[in-house]
């Protein structure tokens, strides 16, 4: 049954049509039958009223035109999946692709200026074919007619409400997705905007089903929609393991059931299209009220919590909540609406994360700026146990030097100097009562040069070896001559030889104390002292024919053994990098002493 409405003259008023007629036809009509018309209401699904049809509905519109001269708009509200348009038997309006794979453009209101060629004076009639499937909610929506320009602004509006915000919702969506995406790759450890950005990933796919003009690049509509039921699972798992990470909870067995159970619907969705795609609302309904439940128990865990950050994204997560009540019924067709508002809620989840990531930057900024703080404390007091504990090292090496120093002056006086006293006290006593003036000048003369040698060794930093062994060679031949024990030299490449002031003062003094111990203990009457350089070595040899090792057992002979000298001549081979020998000549008379010096120090 047709419905006739007369059009007034006013060019300002529209008519809005709600009431058609409607016939079946498959999917090869190109022209509607003329039997089985049916009055029906618009918008009308025809699921409810042949629930087992997939193909063709024509929808005939009449309406009554009282001045066909002046151009007319018409707004079809409505029509999924695709169609075509016919006014007064003349084609308007053609989607690409009428049959499998069905062209998508459901997201979009229609609009047309009709211009008076095609108008007639008193009835017109409209014609559209709609192709859909059934498991789809295939509708046809209300038809407009009326002044261009009111009609054009509606179409702009529903347009934007339905397919701009859209695109808007799924760039902003992408934008926020890669920009927490590269605050999880600057910091893996902090997964929760790893889950975050892959569920927005998610998110934007599913959005893309108010965008897409095509199933492509599936071939059918099943296979596209059991797609987009998949995605839509993966989101809300994904979403819900992010709202744990951000709650600071970790429930490993219920991540990877929601994951593993996402994952198998989307393989089934792969697999099977022609199954999942028309029982989508089997899983989809589920996952709709599973996350409701899940965002409820987080809106209230935030209230409870008291943190900001927590409070804030449960209000952003509460708005778009609420608004998605709207978009279920549009869904679910409790309702004659046909847009979804769920787009228009972008900018708020935008803020939402915005502030969180401020929030937690700032917070995270104040730990810092409390750690260097705490960090600065604790460098200065560990500074000021170090500076402590430097300083008595300090001391402790300071006294340990000063006692090193005193140690070494003990054994360069008697190495030295007490060697010249000795044989001095000797001299004195074997000369007659009656010593001369010149004898006792003479001895302390020796004493004095002696001395000198400590301070020339130290003083001289580049006097070679050569220089600095000529006095100590001379005093030693005339201490052992007044012993009656004849010396002869040997010295070999020494000229130029620098060993520095503190080794040269502890080869002489060693010798000189080699020295001091044949005159004092050995009974001999000859010694050879040979000094040679060879390559990078330096070799000292002191022999004597003296009554040797085998042959001391005085107590002269075992203070030569073990005291104070040979401990002093060991030390000082040691701290020369030397290796010193004292062994008894073969035939049991007299006694060597070696030192092979290296002559890098």
């Amino acid at each position: 049954m047709a419905l006739f409405f007369a059009l007034p003259g006013t060019a300002q008023e529209v008519l809005r049509i709600d009431h058609a007629e409607a016939v079946r036809a498959d999917w090869s009509a190109e022209m509607p039958p003329e039997q089985g018309w049916e009055s029906v209401a618009l918008r009308d699904l025809w699921e409810t009223r042949w629930p087992d049809h997939d193909g063709v509905v024509w929808y005939r519109v009449r309406w009554q035109q009282s001045d066909a001269s002046r151009p007319v708009g018409l707004l079809l509200d409505y029509t999924c999946l695709a169609a075509a348009v016919f006014l007064n038997g003349q084609p308007i309006d053609r989607d690409v692709s009428l049959v499998e794979p069905l062209s998508r453009k459901w997201h979009v209101p229609r609009y047309y200026m009709v211009p008076p060629a095609l108008l007639r004076e008193g009835q017109n009639e409209l014609l559209v074919r709609v192709s859909g499937l059934v498991a789809y909610q295939p509708a046809f929506g209300t038809v407009s007619v009326g002044d261009p320009l009111v009609l054009r602004g509606q179409y702009e509006r529903e347009r934007f409400a339905r397919r701009d915000m859209q695109i808007f919702d799924a760039a902003v969506g992408l934008v926020l997705a890669a920009m927490i995406g590269i605050f999880w790759l600057l910091r893996p450890q902090d997964t929760l905007y790893g889950w975050y950005a892959l569920s927005a990933v998610f998110g934007r796919l599913y959005d893309w089903n108010f965008i897409a003009s095509s199933p492509w690049p599936f071939r059918t509509t099943d296979g596209w929609q059991a797609f987009i039921a998949a995605v839509f699972v993966a989101s809300a798992a994904t979403h819900t393991i992010f709202l744990l990470r951000f709650s600071e909870r970790r429930w490993p067995r219920f991540e990877r059931a929601l994951l593993a159970l996402a994952g198998v619907v989307m393989v089934l969705a792969l697999l099977l299209p022609h199954g999942m795609g028309p029982l989508r609302n089997l899983y989809v309904t589920p996952t709709i009220l599973f996350l409701y439940v899940v965002s409820a128990v987080f809106v209230v865990f935030a209230v409870r919590s008291g943190r900001r950050d927590y409070q804030v994204l449960a209000a952003c997560i509460s708005v778009p909540l609420l608004v998605s009540l709207h978009d279920l019924g549009v869904y679910m067709g409790w309702y004659g609406g046909v847009s979804y508002l769920g787009s228009f809620t972008s900018p708020v989840m935008l803020l939402g994360m915005g502030f969180v990531l401020a929030y937690r930057f700032a917070q995270t900024m104040k730990r810092v700026e409390g750690f260097n703080s705490e960090l600065q404390r604790e460098v200065q007091a560990a500074t000021g146990t170090l500076a402590d504990t430097l300083n008595k090292q300090h001391a402790l090496a300071l006294a340990h030097s000063r006692a090193g120093e005193r140690l070494q002056l003990v054994r360069d006086l008697h190495d030295g100097f007490g060697g010249t006293l000795v044989g001095a006290i000797t001299r004195l006593q074997q000369a007659p009562d009656e010593t001369s003036r010149a004898e006792i000048v003479a001895l302390l003369k020796d004493m004095r040069d002696d001395l000198r040698l400590v301070i020339d060794t130290t003083a001289q930093e580049q006097a070679d070896l050569a220089t600095l062994i000529a006095p100590l060679r001379h005093r030693a031949s005339r201490l052992l001559e007044a012993a009656d024990i004849d010396a002869y030299w040997q010295v070999h490449g020494l000229e130029g030889l620098q060993l520095g002031p503190g080794r040269s003062l502890d080869l002489l003094r060693l010798l000189q104390e080699a020295l001091t111990n044949v005159f004092k203990h050995s009974r001999a009457s000859r010694v050879d002292v040979h000094l040679r350089r060879t390559g990078d070595r330096l070799e000292l040899r002191v022999h004597d024919d003296g009554v040797g090792l085998s042959g001391m057992a005085s107590t002269a002979g075992q203070a030569r053994v073990g005291g104070a000298g040979m401990a002093s001549m060991r030390h000082r081979a040691q701290r020369l990098g030397a290796e010193l020998r004292i062994t008894g000549v073969s035939d049991g008379k007299g006694t060597a002493l070696e030192l092979d010096l290296p002559l890098a120090a």
